[in-house]
Formats: structure tokens, C-alpha cells, sequence
């Protein structure tokens, strides 16, 4: 199993990359008809809703902190 403070980092990134590409789903789904332009956002709403959670699950499972804010844990190797 990963490390807590390797988990909280891997899925505060991948909110960051959803977040960042809602303006770009929109561009995306123009072409698409209303319907599912609608279903479209609302899964994207629907993944950065669940990986928030997740996030927040993560931050209360975590043990004391043992780096200083500010600093990312290091990936381990493959």
C-alpha cells in the first residue's frame, strides 16, 4: 500500500488536472446536443465531487504530519 501523504498528493493532483479542465470540457462538448453537453458536466461535477471526497478521507486518515507544509512527498520508484 502507498504512503498516506503520497496518496493526498497524487489526489490532490489529479483535482487540480480536473478542475483545470473544465474550461476545455466545455470546448469539447459544443458541438454535442444540449442533452449531452448536460450529461457531460455532470459527470465531470459528479468525478471532482468524488475525488474531494476522497481527498477529504485521505486528510482525516492521515497520521501526524512528519514533513513541514509546503513539502511533497517523494514518488516511489517503479
Amino acid at each position: 500500500m502507498l504512503p498516506t501523504d503520497y496518496r493526498i498528493h497524487r489526489v490532490q493532483k489529479t483535482l487540480r488536472w480536473f478542475e483545470e479542465d473544465i474550461p476545455l470540457l466545455n470546448m469539447r462538448v459544443k458541438d454535442l446536443s444540449a442533452e449531452r453537453q448536460r450529461s457531460a458536466r455532470q459527470f465531470a461535477a459528479a468525478l471532482v465531487s468524488h475525488t474531494r471526497a476522497e481527498l477529504d478521507r485521505l486528510l482525516e486518515e492521515r497520521p501526524q504530519a512528519r514533513y513541514e507544509p509546503g513539502d511533497v512527498p517523494c514518488e516511489p520508484a517503479d
